[in-house]
């Protein structure tokens, strides 16, 4: 039977660690208000790129680009999961790998095969565990990513797509405001431009 020494070693020992991870956790509420700051301020030129994307899919010109062409015979989808490098976030990770896991399977029922592009280390492990199909990731993009560094990895998916390779890419990320209300984007970038919305609590969808 361990000591009143140990114990009060233990306890300590315990104490730090609890001390620890809240600095941890501060520092990351802090790099996350900063990554939110950005966002917001680049929402209105991805709103625009979206509504001109979309302007372009109900023209009828007499050249269609691939992007603009629906595709339906390759029996296969592209995703790109977008998450972080580390946890300590809240349920930003976990919510927007609950979403993934559903896609899959109904891709899967669907009988589709799917490809998927990782951005962000969480990501990629949970494809690599799960034993996807992983054709191209980046991490470790630090907390303001460079888009020459994106462009490769989603260049991959993109020209598969271009190539009859895939019926659909399809974009999974969190594009809340606030982290608590947990609001994940299911964002499908070609075939079809159009954006759907998942709420959820932190109790549950």
């Amino acid at each position: 039977m361990a000591g009143t020494k140990e114990i009060r070693t233990k306890i300590k020992s315990v104490q730090n660690t609890r001390k620890i991870t809240k600095a941890m956790e501060m520092v990351a509420a802090s790099k996350m208000r900063k990554a939110q700051d950005r966002m917001r301020a680049a929402r209105p030129y991805g709103d625009k790129i979206r509504n001109i994307a979309a302007n372009l899919a109900r023209a009828n010109p007499e050249y269609k680009p691939a992007f603009l062409q629906t595709q339906t015979n390759a029996g296969a989808v592209g995703v790109i999961v977008v998450t972080t490098d580390k946890g300590l976030c809240g349920g930003l990770n976990t919510n927007i790998l609950r979403m993934l896991l559903a896609k899959l399977r109904e891709f899967e029922g669907q009988g589709k095969k799917v490809q998927a592009t990782a951005i962000g280390n969480k990501g990629f492990g949970f494809l690599n565990r799960l034993g996807s199909n992983v054709v191209s990731h980046v991490v470790q993009l630090g907390d303001t990513p460079h888009l020459d560094k994106l462009i490769g990895p989603v260049k991959v998916m993109l020209d598969a797509y271009s190539q009859g390779k895939l019926d659909a890419v399809q974009d999974v990320n969190h594009g809340s405001e606030v982290i608590a209300t947990s609001e994940d984007e299911l964002q499908e970038i070609v075939s079809e431009v159009e954006e759907v919305s998942f709420r959820s609590t932190p109790g549950g969808r």
